[in-house]
């Protein structure tokens, strides 16, 4: 047959072919199974057009390279969801310090390294907007008119007024208060049973998370949370808690609202917890006495805006849940790693407890009480939690929303730009992300990198020193973000609490609660690992410790 054949000729060899009863059949094929089929390859026909279309799409020579996925919308969201530093790390290698990816709809650009986190941790917050990023998840939880509910420089006064609160004098009064509760929790617990019965031979367990949270929490509210946030810790406020704490999840921020019984819950408990708040608060307005309080609460009752208006009281309580869901789940976190590691390395725990026997021990084997200038002489203790915090530092990547289209610099840009000036740029109404986790992980950086060994923080003129520094001093620069004076720490290759404008401001407060639970307990009880240490879970906001996570632990002799 040849291709030259008439019209009419092909319509006979069609005919007389024996395939020929194939498009009779396909003609009369009814409109449902043609439905089917449509549906069946839609999905398919749309993840090939995808795969096909960022072969063939033009790029501006400003676009970073953008990392190759197969699922339209979805994107890279699966991969970053399962294994966030293994996505990096091997972006990293392809396509440099600067790349975007698709997560779920979103355009995120990337930049990673010690240049990538100060790009944006260090952006302006005219064209990095944090609350852009976070509101959605932060607001259903916290509340109205705090954190990112409200303008930033709303925001950076708020902050002002919780760090007016972290004072010295109040600092003292809590070392001996989370020290009692530690020791009170110990001699009550179930999980603490051997303990309790004084048997310096047997050993017990207890889960690291569940443990850790339950001493966050009771420390938390003796100390920045007042007495009557501790004495309502029941099983009511305990439900609350776990509701609340139900809509602080990556489901929650993806998806602000979506019909589900525990957003609902959310929603319940987040109401009942601002009422509760704010009912302490007029309390204490409508009978104030000589009582000292040393909490937040009495803190915030006292601050004015700039223009002179007062907190008002769903603001106070508002401020009070921030502060309860994001210090508690950072403290678990490092507590939970911190206990972990120790029990996984004897050596380094008997370091730690002979510390505190040359700081604070009697002659007859006990211990005096900790001071919170003793907390400024345990070398060990610090770096301790350093080294945790540089392994397993709670947030693993920080977001902002662009605002503006923002030249990335060349410095960072450049040695994987395909532009002619060696500059991208990040388009205004994406998303860019730091991930600080990349640069405490980094070998190019540190000396087995991802070994915990607290003694590199020991040594003066080592890389952990230098990092800690630069964190913490700048060389001198401080810059007044509207919450006072702070080291940028922008340009460290450690920034476990953040950097710049949106650093935490309860870092000293955590470094006290972290290192006076970790001191007690460890006076109180040897520390074993019956498996290696836990891998991170990479599905929970925070980065915690996948199971096991079981620490064994016997009484100590003269505790």
């Amino acid at each position: 047959m040849s291709f030259n054949a008439s019209t009419s000729d092909w319509a006979g060899y069609l005919a007389n072919e024996p395939w020929a009863g194939y498009v009779e059949r396909v003609k009369q094929m009814p409109a449902s199974r043609w439905a089917i089929l449509a549906l069946v390859n839609a999905p398919v026909l749309a993840i090939l057009f995808n795969a096909l279309w960022q072969k063939i799409a033009p790029r501006k020579a400003t676009d970073p390279p953008v990392v190759f996925h197969w699922l339209p919308i979805i994107g890279s969201a699966i991969w970053y969801g399962n294994d966030p530093i293994g996505f990096f790390q091997t972006c990293q290698e392809r396509y440099g310090d600067v790349f975007t990816c698709i997560l779920l709809g979103r355009k995120v650009t990337v930049t990673l390294g010690v240049k990538g986190s100060n790009f944006v941790l260090g952006g302006k917050s005219t064209a990095f907007n944090a609350e852009g990023a976070y509101t959605h998840l932060t607001t259903p939880v916290f509340g109205k008119d705090v954190v990112y509910d409200c303008p930033n420089e709303v925001f950076m006064q708020q902050k002002k007024f919780i760090k007016f609160g972290l004072t010295t004098k109040n600092f003292r009064a809590y070392v001996r208060m989370i020290e009692d509760e530690v020791d009170e929790f110990m001699r009550k617990d179930p999980r603490f049973v051997t303990y309790q019965q004084n048997d310096i031979n047997d050993w017990g367990s207890f889960d690291a998370i569940a443990a850790m949270a339950e001493i966050t929490i009771l420390t938390a509210s003796r100390t920045l949370q007042g007495k009557e946030v501790r004495e309502g810790l029941n099983k009511s406020f305990s439900q609350l808690y776990s509701d609340l704490d139900g809509g602080f999840t990556p489901l929650n921020f993806l998806f602000a609202n979506l019909p589900l019984e525990s957003y609902r819950k959310r929603d319940r408990a987040q109401k009942k917890m601002s009422d509760f708040y704010v009912d302490i608060i007029k309390r204490r307005r409508a009978n104030p006495d000589a009582e000292t309080h040393y909490d937040m609460i009495e803190s915030l009752k006292e601050q004015t805006y700039r223009g002179g208006a007062a907190l008002r009281d769903h603001e106070i309580a508002h401020l009070m849940i921030a502060l309860l869901m994001a210090g508690q789940h950072t403290s678990t976190a490092t507590l939970a790693w911190t206990v972990l590691h120790l029990a996984s390395r004897p050596d380094v725990a008997a370091a730690l407890y002979q510390e505190q026997v040359e700081r604070f021990g009697n002659a007859d084997g006990s211990f005096r009480a900790m001071e919170y200038e003793d907390l400024r002489h345990l070398p060990v203790l610090d770096s301790v939690i350093r080294e945790t915090l540089r392994v397993h530092p709670p947030i693993h990547n920080i977001m902002r929303q662009v605002r503006e289209d923002v030249p990335v610099p060349a410095s960072l840009a450049a040695p994987s730009s395909k532009s002619g000036n060696g500059v991208y740029v990040v388009p205004k109404d994406t998303y860019v992300l730091a991930s600080p986790i990349i640069s405490q992980l980094d070998p190019r950086i540190w000396v087995n990198a991802h070994t915990w060994e607290p003694s590199r923080w020991s040594d003066s003129a080592g890389v952990a020193a230098q990092a800690l520094r630069t964190y913490t001093d700048e060389a001198g620069e401080k810059i007044d973000y509207g919450f006072g004076a702070v080291s940028k720490g922008t340009e460290s290759p450690y920034q476990p609490f953040g950097a710049g404008r949106h650093r935490c401001i309860g870092e000293q407060f955590a470094y006290l609660q972290i290192g006076t639970i970790v001191a007690a307990l460890v006076r109180r009880v040897e520390l074993r690992l019956p498996t290696k240490v836990p891998e991170h879970n990479y599905h929970t906001l925070i980065l915690m410790p996948k199971d096991p996570k079981s620490v064994h632990y016997r009484r100590r002799r003269f505790d």
